[in-house]
């Protein structure tokens, strides 16, 4: 790096210190476009069409803005006073400003060459204001429009931020909306809300949105209490719960538990057994899928580069985030020395896999959880009416789906079984709103939507089948209809005609 020996740099960061560290889960910031990504000694990292290196990075402080150099190179920029408008020459209107290409002195060949030589983009910006004709004509407004494209074409600013849950919910919602099941940030600040997430509770989460809302429910509890996660198929997917950078303390209170065996745990039939076999099985699909890898033929290969480039015609979508890795300490089949190790190393952890499975068996057979959290794909009724049952009396439940549909018949079926009040199916609105001097106002173009959510709080059931409040109305209805007393007829007085 050019500079590095001549200016001392920062100091190394200590525990518990708001500075970045190598290893560390970072997001980076241009404008209203976020990507998550791990700091690592030279690894290029490519962001908004642009590469660089984030070693330079490592020790200084989150919220740190830098500016991309040649190279690769990062460098943190000062911050420098902007003009006052006394000292802005600008225009009354924009009346007599024809837009006709011929405005800027300066070249495309003319910039590029400035690229070429290395000249920052504050300095290009700057002689494109110098050399554009029309630019002094121009209202205070429109100049400050102006600067702000160039600034965004030509600089190449880069502010790194701590990940948190608004970050990175607002990163897969404009990006990626798919993998969250296009759930809206906002939509899941209410989830937490409504469903009172906080530091010492017991809680059931059961979500396909790559691990976000469990991310986001980590982070408010604050390692404090035990989470129980549901997750179907072969393993819980958490790409975005990883994207936190958790420390290890918050990942002792995290419980998981396959879908496949909640009935089995709800009619009294689970054992230790069930979940041994099945790990046997998953393991000898591994082993035959790894010999199967190894006798892969190129042409296979080929066909697998195929699938993948597709992928590649969209480079934003790529940009997105990092692929980060499930299993810190998996190696790839070179590094990992013998084969009987690795298989030594795979059975320990299957063993551990099947501990903190029993634990979050047994956990769930209390039956005495503090709130229970659905945001799947998959219907929600058959979801709730089954997890319901390991919620104690008087806890709170909050079901995401992206279609209020699905909620409708979930909310007809909870009043039919019972043992639930204060029912509400709600939707929230969001709009965004540019805040400006002189020129505040909601913007043009906003969500249309970002998803539905049922909550309500559960009760002791009594052995009612229906809801009792709809007995009682119904029962009130017909006694008001009994008591109600006969109306009576008014006699019209004769007249003498």
């Amino acid at each position: 790096m050019e500079g590095s020996g001549d200016q001392p740099g920062p100091p190394p960061p200590q525990p518990g210190d708001h500075r970045i560290g190598d290893g560390d889960f970072v997001v980076l910031k241009r404008e209203d476009v976020f990507k998550a990504v791990q700091v690592q000694r030279r690894k290029k990292v490519t962001f908004e069409k642009q590469w660089f290196y984030l070693d330079n990075v490592i020790g200084h402080s989150y919220g740190t803005t830098f500016e991309v150099t040649s190279g690769g190179s990062l460098q943190p920029t000062k911050k420098k006073e902007e003009p006052t408008s006394e000292t802005k020459e600008a225009g009354t209107d924009n009346r007599n400003i024809v837009d006709d290409g011929k405005s800027q002195k300066l070249t495309q060949d003319d910039i590029k060459a400035l690229k070429d030589k290395g000249i920052k983009g504050e300095e290009i910006v700057q002689q494109l204001i110098e050399n554009s004709t029309t630019f002094r004509d121009k209202t205070e407004f429109a100049q400050d429009k102006y600067i702000k494209k160039k600034k965004k074409k030509y600089e190449a600013i880069v502010t790194v931020v701590k990940p948190s849950t608004r970050i990175l919910s607002i990163m897969y919602y404009a990006r990626e909306p798919g993998k969250i099941n296009h759930m809206r940030y906002d939509t899941l600040a209410q989830m937490l809300t409504l469903g009172n997430i906080r530091a010492g509770n017991k809680m059931i989460v059961m979500e396909t949105c790559a691990g976000l809302v469990l991310g986001a429910m980590m982070e408010r509890m604050g390692g404090f209490g035990s989470i129980i996660q549901l997750y179907p198929g072969g393993g819980p997917v958490r790409a975005a719960t990883a994207c936190f950078g958790f420390p290890k303390s918050f990942l002792s209170g995290l419980y998981e538990f396959p879908l496949n065996k909640v009935d089995s745990l709800l009619n009294g039939t689970f054992s230790a057994e069930m979940l041994s076999s099945e790990l046997k099985d998953s393991a000898s699909v591994e082993e035959s899928n790894g010999t199967l890898e190894e006798k892969q033929t190129p042409e296979q290969e080929n066909e697998d580069s195929v699938a993948e480039a597709p992928e590649s015609t969209h480079p934003k979508e790529q940009e997105t985030m990092e692929i980060v890795s499930q299993d810190p300490e998996y190696k790839d089949p070179k590094e990992r020395g013998s084969k009987k190790d690795y298989i030594q190393e795979k059975q320990r952890r299957q063993e551990e896999q099947r501990k903190r499975q029993l634990e979050a068996a047994a956990l769930l057979s209390e039956r005495n959880a503090d709130g229970l959290i659905v945001a799947s794909r998959f219907h929600p009724t058959p979801l709730l009416l089954s997890l319901l049952d390991f919620v104690a009396p008087s806890r709170p439940f909050v079901v995401y789906c992206q279609y209020k549909e699905p909620l409708l018949e979930c909310y007809t079926k909870l009043r039919e079984r019972g043992g639930v009040i204060n029912l509400r199916l709600s939707e929230t609105w969001l709009r965004n709103y540019q805040v400006l001097p002189d020129r505040s106002h909601p913007k043009l173009l906003m969500s249309g939507g970002g998803g539905y959510l049922l909550s309500g709080f559960t009760v002791t059931m009594d052995n009612l089948k229906a809801d009792p409040g709809l007995k009682s109305n119904s029962s009130t209805l017909e006694l008001c209809k009994t008591e109600e007393p006969a109306a009576k007829k008014q006699k019209c007085p004769e007249s003498d005609s």
